[in-house]
């Protein structure tokens, strides 16, 4: 899902952000825009997933003994 959205981000990135043709007119939401909903909708994966994001462990140290 984000490899769409940041292909999408890519793409609009590239178009204009308005466009006017024969009296029609369209505009795009603004690139700020969609960073900020990228970032949304990361955080809220990594919020979903489990555990805490750390890894806690014990670590023996080699030698003779």
């Amino acid at each position: 899902m984000t490899d769409s959205i940041e292909n999408n981000i890519e793409e609009n990135a590239a178009a204009p952000a308005e466009v006017s043709v024969d009296g029609q007119h369209v505009k795009q939401h603004s690139l700020k825009d969609q960073i900020a909903a990228d970032r949304y909708l990361a955080s809220k994966k990594a919020a979903q997933s489990k555990g805490l994001g750390i890894k806690v462990f014990k670590i023996n140290p080699g030698g003779s003994v």
